[in-house]
């Protein structure tokens, strides 16, 4: 790539490069995700439409109590924030592992999350919606750490393993609880584990974006590491990058998002999967770009399928996981049939 397709942005002290081309596609998607959002929030099989919206968006504290405000909004939050949480899991992942099918369920992450969410709801039915996700990140924290220990190291081939064995394990656990549970409560369960939103309450919301603030800054302060980290561990090594330290800071970042994302709205399969492998096949480029197009194309993918389900049957809901699978087959099928020459 010559070096006129790059631009400068000067701001006092601060310089940043970019490429204007993918800059401008990762603007592009960011305005197609607005108005997705926007479009999900008029539609649904509530009364509310077009000017409750527009009320809501523009005059926030005259509108009081509304489907809009209270069921609408924080949804659509919820979804674009997991979708971006999971998106750049994957994309973090896969250049950890140097692997394009790894996704945020790889070590075993997603599973301890919902063990610890499906306990909580089980045990204590009646306890606030509040808790699953600091329960859910405690449980995918502990099952990271676990994997950990076992593996000894952080070297690719061994932890990965390990934690494939550890979601295996967890998902064979998930299931006997299930089996054994009372049917009324296993309902419940069933449903948030099939990847739905509908359960989501504005206190929610803080905990998703505060994880998603923190693993973000995490991967983006680890940017050029990871492109060093493309070019094998004994180059990196060679050229002064610390490689354990880059890795305990891409795994603490992919941990956290994917655990929260779980926690917040279950199982949502197929996300940190494809969104890395649509942004390389639309924007293309390094690390930085990798990551913006990851987490928009992510955050687009969840509410899209989130929109899809409450819409499609209404009043039937269908979870947006369900939605995602059907979509992610689709997905991955025009992927492999675009690069079926280079596979």
């Amino acid at each position: 790539m010559t070096a006129a397709a790059y631009r400068r942005f000067r701001l006092g002290p601060v310089s940043l490069r970019f490429h204007a081309r993918r800059a401008a596609l990762c603007i592009a998607l960011t305005l197609l995700l607005i108005a997705l959002a926007f479009a999900a929030l008029v539609t649904g099989s509530g009364d509310a439409g077009l000017a409750d919206a527009l009320a809501f968006l523009t005059r926030p504290a005259e509108t009081g109590h509304s489907i809009v405000g209270d069921i609408r909004a924080p949804r659509i939050a919820m979804a674009l924030a997991c979708g971006a949480m999971l998106g750049l899991s994957g994309a973090a992942l896969q250049t950890l592992t140097r692997n394009g099918l790894a996704d945020p369920g790889l070590l075993g992450v997603r599973e301890g999350a919902s063990l610890a969410v499906i306990t909580l709801m089980l045990s204590s039915p009646s306890a606030p919606l509040l808790l699953r996700p600091l329960a859910g990140m405690a449980g995918g924290l502990i099952v990271a750490l676990i994997a950990m220990v076992i593996a000894r190291s952080l070297s690719r081939l061994r932890f990965i393993l390990v934690g494939i064995g550890l979601s295996w394990f967890l998902s064979a656990v998930i299931s006997m609880i299930l089996v054994t549970a009372d049917i009324d409560s296993v309902q419940a369960a069933m449903v948030w584990m099939a990847g739905s939103l509908s359960g989501t309450q504005p206190g929610m919301l803080p905990p998703a974006f505060a994880c998603l603030f923190v693993g973000s800054s995490l991967l983006v302060l680890t940017m050029r590491s990871a492109e060093v980290s493309l070019l094998g561990e004994t180059a990196a090594i060679g050229l002064g990058m610390r490689v354990v330290r880059f890795r305990m800071a891409a795994i603490a970042a992919s941990v956290l998002m994917t655990a929260a994302a779980a926690s917040c709205a279950g199982s949502l399969g197929f996300v940190g999967l494809l969104a890395p492998h649509l942004t390389r096949f639309l924007v293309g480029g390094g690390q930085a770009a990798l990551l913006a197009g990851s987490a928009i194309l992510g955050a687009g993918l969840v509410l899209l399928a989130d929109t899809i389900g409450r819409t499609l049957f209404a009043p039937v809901q269908i979870p947006a996981g369900i939605v995602l699978s059907v979509l992610g087959v689709v997905l991955l099928c025009m992927l492999l049939w675009q690069r079926r020459n280079q596979i």
